[in-house]
């Protein structure tokens, strides 16, 4: 056996926090790379590829009672070479490999645990296994066993099922064309999801139930369009609910991924940056239309506890990017962080108890596994202002408390994309509710992704401990150059502009398919994996090719480009026909196909701090539009000379609004309740 060839745990080298975590099993992992593809070859096994994440409960419990084992830890190493991946950090790995799960008929998830050939090429797999059979999966022990010797004594099988995936998961990266996709498709779909809504509960289906911001956006857009009140109470239903229930922490701020059961009761209670930076953006969108106080308080508890808890390298001058993830258990135990006994409160707030137990369901046995979960649901409705100041009080209490328990893991490494869904967010709340604050997070956090995670002059996706690692994705870029567009909108700074086209430009070099178009989701120069993957779906982000659509449309409006919007109408060709296949996870695809045909493009010639400026600029974030295209122009500034706008300005020396529109321009409106007025009428 070549001496290069090293039998030891290898994770200690890693920088992810999820790999540290393992680094002392006594499982041999490796990280994901050549060599271990090459050891599996050298020594005729099989791999094992377990996938997880730092934040993963059912992770932590695999790891104690498998991992952790030193006799499975043993028969993992006789019989497998086992690769270990942060699926954060190589969500290209993820994609495919749960996307191979998916055609075996199961159920995707975390851990994924798939078994490979040395070619890194699937041929079964599951998620979670038990170290003997219980919740009706076999043990981990037996199913070692079991594929190692299917492996061995079984090739034919074994080559047919990787013949199978190979070629299931090709047709999958294959991009179904189709035609445009018209106002009234979209609006056929929102009525056959709105079929899915728990009509009582809110959210989509039964338990478990995840946020789904991107379906809810697409019910408010149909309520706008078309007054039909079931889209509208699809969405605030939903939110209050989750608003009010125990996916949200009520002390500290922030929405944990998603709810276990139907009544966003008891959450898995690890929180995302991605799931929280989605859920401000759409409770700022309801908030400017209905100005509920609840959808207002959470945006900004959520903000908070983003700047004070999940901002990474926040010592440094210049501030640090946003932080991934919080883990969901702490000293081994789920949810232990968040959770209470009656008696805990009743010591804490003395006679002020009875009141807070009663509003936030906290009672003697518990609504959890004998502890008590807080939330609002049974009363949702916020009461009068006394009322809440004396819960506030007590909240703050609780937290003070609170900080005092062991706190859950926190995974700072800083992903563009996800930093990129965060700073639009923040910059988007920022103007609507005023907060500047916010815009400056908002900024630091853009210039360390911008200057930070770069390698060679290329975006990379991740960065932790002073290393930027893995090539972008498409999702990286899509992200980013929303983000930067929204700050642009917020700042006027035209330097924003001129990184999102920069971004676009590598993202036309090195991921478009110049045969059936749309992105990839990696780089033609990448690591080569065993597919090359392409899709319009939602995951748990907002699909890229879908983003990319709203970024390009965007970038037409700006720029008067043409071509901009030429290749957000082929990425719209290019998927428009997986909606006669599944067009479930497709909202973002959607939603921005209708931002390219009903773009409101408001812009505003005026000195941004002069009051007249500053009133127009007040009537359009007023407003709730999905679709808004916001360009702020200082006076003397020039627009391209493709812009509709180019050569507007002031009216008398008064700033001045154009409302524009396949690209011409209305008169200039100086007053803003006639700019309210006229874009009541879009």
């Amino acid at each position: 056996m070549p001496s290069a060839i090293r039998h030891e745990n290898l994770l200690r080298f890693e920088t992810s926090p999820y790999l540290l975590q393992h680094q002392d099993n006594a499982v041999h992992w490796q990280p994901w790379g050549q060599a271990a593809l090459d050891q599996a070859r050298t020594e005729s096994k099989p791999i094992l590829l377990s996938i997880g994440y730092a934040a993963c409960h059912w992770c932590h419990v695999m790891a104690r009672e498998s991992f952790e084992d030193p006799a499975i830890a043993g028969l993992m190493n006789e019989l497998f070479v086992s690769i270990k991946v942060d699926r954060e950090e190589r969500p290209d790995l993820d994609q495919i490999y749960q996307s191979a799960l998916a055609l075996l008929g199961q159920h995707g998830g975390w851990p994924l645990t798939m078994f490979l050939t040395p070619a890194g090429e699937p041929f079964w797999g599951g998620t979670y296994f038990p170290p003997v059979a219980h919740y009706g999966r076999p043990g981990f022990p037996e199913v070692l066993t079991g594929v190692a010797e299917a492996y061995h004594r079984e090739p034919e099988k074994i080559s047919r099922n990787v013949s199978a995936l190979r070629n299931s998961l090709a047709r999958m990266a294959e991009t179904r064309g189709g035609g445009v996709i018209t106002v009234s498709v979209i609006d056929h779909i929102a009525e056959r999801l709105l079929r899915e809504v728990d009509p009582f509960q809110g959210g989509i289906g039964e338990a478990p139930k995840f946020p789904q911001c991107s379906i809810f956006e697409l019910f408010w857009r149909a309520w706008q369009r078309t007054g039909r009140k079931p889209f509208r109470d699809a969405v605030t239903n939903t939110l209050t609910r989750m608003s009010q229930g125990g996916i949200y922490d009520h002390l500290g701020g922030g929405f944990a991924r998603y709810s276990t059961d139907a009544e966003w009761l008891a959450p898995h209670f690890e929180k995302m940056l991605y799931d929280n930076a989605q859920l401000i953006d759409l409770l700022t969108l309801v908030w400017q239309e209905n100005r509920d106080p609840l959808y207002r308080t959470r945006v900004q508890e959520t903000a908070a506890w983003v700047l004070r808890e999940m901002v990474a390298l926040a010592e440094l001058p210049e501030g640090g990017g946003f932080a991934a993830t919080l883990d969901a258990d702490s000293e081994h135990e789920e949810g232990k962080f968040y959770v209470w006994s009656e008696a805990e409160i009743d010591a804490l707030l003395g006679p002020d108890s009875d009141v807070f137990k009663r509003a936030y369901d906290v009672t003697p046995g518990g609504n959890w596994e004998g502890q008590s979960i807080l939330n609002r649901r049974h009363r949702p409705d916020l009461g009068d202002a006394g009322f809440e100041a004396a819960l506030e009080r007590s909240r703050a209490v609780l937290l003070a408390a609170r900080a005092q328990r062991v706190r859950p893991g926190w995974d700072d490494k800083v992903l563009a994309d996800w930093n990129g869904l965060m700073i639009a967010a923040l910059a988007n709340a920022a103007q609507v509710f005023e907060m500047p604050s916010w815009l400056a997070a908002a900024k630091r956090a853009f210039g360390f992704c911008r200057d930070r995670l770069v390698l060679n002059g290329r975006l990379c996706h991740g960065w932790r401990s002073g290393q930027a690692k893995h090539w972008a994705t498409l999702d990286d870029f899509a992200n980013l150059s929303r983000a930067a567009l929204a700050l642009l909108e917020a700042t006027g700074d035209a330097g924003y502009l001129d990184q999102a086209r920069s971004w676009v430009g590598v993202l036309d070099r090195h991921y478009w398919d110049s045969e059936r178009g749309g992105y990839f989701f990696t780089a033609d120069d990448a690591e080569a994996l065993i597919v090359r993957t392409k899709q319009a779906q939602d995951n748990a982000v907002p699909s890229g090719n879908g983003t990319m659509v709203g970024v390009l449309t965007r970038l037409w409006h700006l720029s008067g480009e043409a071509d901009y919007r030429n290749r957000a109408e082929a990425i719209i060709g290019a998927f428009s026909g997986e909606l006669g296949r599944n067009f479930f996870p497709l909202s973002t695809l959607l939603n921005n196909a209708e931002l390219l045909m009903a773009a409101v493009d408001v812009v505003i010639v005026g000195d941004p701090e002069a009051s007249d400026t500053v009133a127009l600029r007040r009537a359009v974030l007023d407003r709730s539009m999905p679709n808004r295209i916001l360009t702020m122009v200082r006076p003397g500034a020039v627009l391209p000379g493709g812009h509709p706008a180019h050569g507007k300005g002031l009216v008398e020396g008064h700033a001045a609004a154009y409302l524009c529109a396949d690209m011409t321009c209305s008169a200039p409106l100086t007053d803003p309740g006639a700019l309210a007025v006229a874009l009541g009428r879009r």
